[in-house]
């Protein structure tokens, strides 16, 4: 999709379909809904006012009503969409208007989009004044691009109902603050793609994006965006002794691929700058190896490298925001099949650490892998980690599909991590994994278990594993097993996977840019 930025009065723009936005002012919510467009155009004001009075339209967030032939517009058709409650208005309502008003226009045919810049100055009492234009500006282009894209890729009847075009026109008179939404639109755009790009190899099915194909798709965005990237197999995870790594690949036909994208500021990052290093989870798909999963369901695990296309994701907008800092990428891919030489219940296998862990469950893969990639990111001169993975069902349990597991062994690390999700307007709670949760993962015969000594807690189990191969380094768990697959569709996101933690884990790295 064709995505500019325009400065002009919406009345006037010559569009198949203008989206104006609208706010429910309502003092609470029992009261009857008072809807007013975030818009100060005496046309479009003129043209929605009837509609506006007749109660028919409430400003829900996600709520549309379409007018054909709109009196006094340029517009052939106007598109109300609602924001909710203005008192709680956030980004994450101006993303999801986006994404509605996109979507909407997609089963009309109409392929050219319009999308009225929501204005503040239009309300009395209400305001947005805590919502910068910058971030308005960038919420509005990551939720059309997000949205626009269907999931349907190897349908032989699929109908092409894309959305060539959108414009987000802006009547706003002042250079500086066009600059300011100028500036917000560029990142939206650069954080939506990479988004896209993560969901674009999340629903690939197993049979395409095997472990070594994920690598070359990581190799080939590395090279289009200028990141250094290297993909190894089977004889570096031996040279490296990565023995839990090596211990869920064997089961597969298909090799395992270790991928490394490093970006480097320009001239170099200050001496005492920290270097981060982001860890994913690549399983690209999870039979549950020798402890096999049920049947049904089972087709859903093509997602269990999410943590990984978020990683990589993350690293196609990193390389294009520059950061001063430098991070590295570290990918561990592979299948979890159970073949005659896949691992074993019982067995005990030794990390790349030297630490050693009992396999108590064969399904509780992803930490293996894990602790092997973040131990590796270490020894790479990481000084500060995060991990992102499809790690627990434990997870899911606990929090449900709409915030994914947060874990961290730093405070001020978590802090900071948190501190970007208003802008992201991603949902992740903070669990614990405090050592007095240490005894659930000890081993009789190794230094550990790789589940937890009953079901209790699973999701903090898997965190205490991982934990055990960070050291001292401020480390960041993001358990993104429930929000990695949006399960129904949604007015502004369809069916499929959603590319959860790629804006998170973009604020986080942009907040050591200073």
């Amino acid at each position: 999709m064709d995505t500019k930025l325009l400065f002009q009065d919406a009345a006037t723009l010559n569009t198949p379909m203008l989206a104006v936005f609208a706010v429910d002012i309502a003092a609470n919510k029992d009261a009857d809904p008072i809807p007013v467009l975030l818009n100060t155009s005496d046309p479009i004001a003129k043209a929605a006012a009837n509609v506006l009075a007749s109660g028919d339209f409430k400003a829900g967030l996600g709520e549309t009503l379409l007018l054909h032939s709109p009196s006094g517009l340029k517009a052939v058709r106007l598109l109300l969409v609602g924001l909710g409650k203005a008192k709680t208005l956030s980004s994450d309502e101006m993303r999801k208007a986006a994404g509605t008003a996109v979507r909407a226009a997609k089963p009309l045919g109409v392929r050219d989009v319009a999308i009225a810049f929501p204005e503040d100055r239009a309300l009395s009492d209400e305001h947005v004044d805590d919502l910068p234009a910058a971030l308005i500006a960038r919420a509005l282009a990551e939720g059309a691009e997000v949205g626009e894209v269907d999931y349907d890729t190897y349908r032989s009847d699929r109908k092409d109902r894309s959305v060539h075009t959108l414009t987000i026109v802006a009547n706003e008179p002042e250079n500086n603050v066009r600059t300011d939404m100028q500036q917000g639109f560029d990142l939206g755009l650069v954080v939506a793609r990479a988004q896209n790009f993560t969901r674009s190899l999340v629903n690939e099915p197993g049979n395409v994006l095997t472990p070594t194909e994920l690598g070359r798709r990581a190799a080939a965005m590395s090279k289009e965006m200028g990141l250094a990237c290297e993909v190894h197999s089977t004889a570096k995870l031996n040279d490296l002794k990565m023995g839990a790594f090596w211990a869920v690949a064997k089961g597969s036909a298909e090799p395992p691929a270790l991928i490394v994208m490093t970006y480097e500021p320009e001239g170099g990052a200050a001496k005492d700058a920290p270097v981060l290093g982001l860890v994913g989870k690549g399983i690209t798909f999870d039979t549950g190896g020798i402890s096999i999963k049920p049947a049904e369901g089972m087709e859903k695990m093509k997602y269990d490298m999410a943590g990984a296309a978020a990683m990589i994701g993350a690293m196609q907008a990193i390389a294009q925001l520059k950061p001063k800092v430098k991070v590295i990428g570290v990918v561990c891919s592979a299948e979890n099949m159970p073949d005659g030489g896949a691992f074993k219940p019982g067995d005990v296998v030794t990390t790349m650490s030297g630490k050693t862990i009992e396999i108590v469950n064969t399904d509780a893969e992803g930490r293996l892998v894990l602790s092997d990639g973040l131990h590796y990111a270490r020894t790479l001169g990481c000084t500060h980690l995060i991990n992102a993975a499809t790690l627990t069902g434990a997870c899911v349990v606990a929090l449900g599909m709409l915030n994914a597991g947060l874990f961290s062994n730093d405070d001020a690390t978590c802090a900071q991590f948190e501190s970007g999700l208003k802008t992201s307007g991603e949902k992740f709670w903070r669990l614990p994994c405090t050592d007095d949760y240490k005894d659930q993962i000890k081993s009789q015969i190794a230094d550990m278990m790789n589940t937890g000594k009953t079901r209790y807690g699973g999701a903090t189990n898997a965190a205490m594993l991982l934990k055990e191969f960070v050291g001292d380094t401020p480390w960041l768990h993001l358990d993104i097993a429930g929000c990695a697959w949006n399960e129904e569709s949604k007015p502004w996101l369809p069916y499929g996977p959603s590319g959860i933690a790629v804006r998170s884990i973009i604020e986080w790295v942009r907040s050591y840019n200073a």
